[in-house]
């Protein structure tokens, strides 16, 4: 803890703010520790200041957050910030006139500090330390946690939903919804930037929309005209993560398909599930150039799009050796149309993996460059017996 100086707690008003917006037992211990040095009083953030700092709508409504952070004993009173931005507490302090204003460690600024040392209060930081017997808690860990947004994994057909290559040939990008059973780490071609951006209006699940409605309302967002990158997310992203089960869509020249299909049939879904497996690799590194040495044909791209119809095929028939044919295929095509996505350190890591017998056929999940190798196991449990840091995923059923 740091404090300017020794504050008498019995006679001294405390105050501290924040959103308060998932109350958990860290937020209990923070508000103990704050009132042991005085009177506390809490500054809640409004529906309004919530949605432009985190850039999604509340999950608590500020009146039932107000009740309940009133409720907690260690609170002698608590308010509706009026003001807004990070500075949300201005005029509750105003009206406070708090003689200490208590921070944890992750909420202290220079601007916090600087506003507290013009208007003579003692600013204090608490170390964040979660109550005896229990573990650490915050707000971002627990949203992880109930966080439902399914992800994707590309089966067949990537790149097709490019304009630049369905121009040269037409054909069908296939994808498979995942549930988010397993920690879905940033740059490892499991969608993450469409994954984020479905977050920052649904935090916590999709809503209940058609899902090939809610995927193109997710690509438009996404894409929007005054986006800063230059490139258009290509819209297989938000499909394979709005649409469930194994999905196909078909490309000409378009950013957005012409066909969206589902194989529904659970036998087939549960019959891919038993042969998926991702194997992890080194994210995707941020120097990595997608399309470097990038080599369109034609004849590249009908081949692309002929291991996709065949990897559909197969799934349909449920015929393994086809899959594994139709899947190494479609890897192989997207290779020679980008080379750039296996690289050389990528091509050694992924080398063990390779090795296994249970591997029948394996491509780079996303873009490459990293993140994970998506293969057909002839026996997925005895792969992850193999390979401990395997995951088996569980495709979202609806």
């Amino acid at each position: 803890m740091r404090q300017s100086h020794s504050p008498s707690p019995m006679t001294k008003k405390v105050f501290v703010s924040g959103c308060y917006d998932l109350l958990h037992s860290g937020h209990i211990e923070f508000f103990r520790q704050a009132a042991a040095l005085g009177e506390l009083h809490v500054g809640i953030g409004s529906d309004a200041t919530v949605a432009a700092l985190k850039h999604h709508p509340t999950l608590i409504p500020e009146r039932e957050r107000l009740f309940m952070v009133q409720s907690i004993r260690y609170v002698a009173q608590a308010y509706i910030n009026p003001g807004s931005g990070m500075m949300d507490f201005v005029p509750t302090v105003e009206r406070v006139r708090p003689d200490i204003f208590v921070v944890n460690a992750d909420g202290a600024t220079p601007e916090k500090e600087r506003f507290c040392r013009q208007r003579g209060i003692d600013y204090v930081v608490l170390d964040r330390t979660p109550a005896e017997g229990l573990a650490p808690r915050s707000s971002t860990a627990l949203k992880e946690t109930l966080c439902r947004i399914p992800t994707r994994v590309d089966l067949a057909g990537t790149w097709i939903d490019q304009p630049a290559v369905s121009r040269l040939h037409p054909g069908w990008a296939l994808t498979a919804s995942l549930e988010p059973t397993f920690p879905i780490p940033t740059r490892s071609g499991l969608s993450t930037s469409t994954r984020d951006v479905i977050r920052s209006i649904w935090p916590l699940r999709l809503p209940d929309i058609e899902p090939a409605t809610l995927a193109q309302l997710v690509f438009c967002y996404e894409n929007h005209p005054e986006k800063r990158q230059q490139y258009i997310s290509g819209a297989q992203d938000a499909i394979g993560i709005c649409v469930p089960g194994i999905c196909r869509h078909h490309y000409a020249g378009h950013y957005w398909p012409d066909r969206i299909e589902r194989m529904d049939d659970p036998a087939i879904v549960d019959w891919l599930e038993a042969h998926l497996a991702l194997l992890p690799l080194e994210p995707r590194r941020p120097d990595y150039d997608t399309e470097a040495g990038s080599r369109l044909t034609a004849d590249g791209v009908a081949r692309l799009a002929a291991a996709a119809d065949a990897c559909w095929q197969a799934l349909g028939r449920r015929d393994l050796p086809a899959l594994a044919d139709a899947w190494q295929a479609s890897f192989q095509a997207q290779l020679a149309l980008f080379p750039a996505m296996l690289p050389d350190h990528v091509r050694r890591q992924a080398a063990p993996y390779l090795a296994s017998p249970h591997v029948l056929a394996h491509k780079l999940t996303g873009a490459g460059g990293g993140g994970f190798l998506a293969v057909v196991a002839d026996d997925r449990q005895a792969l992850a017996r193999q390979f401990p840091q395997a995951i088996l995923p569980t495709i979202r059923r609806q």
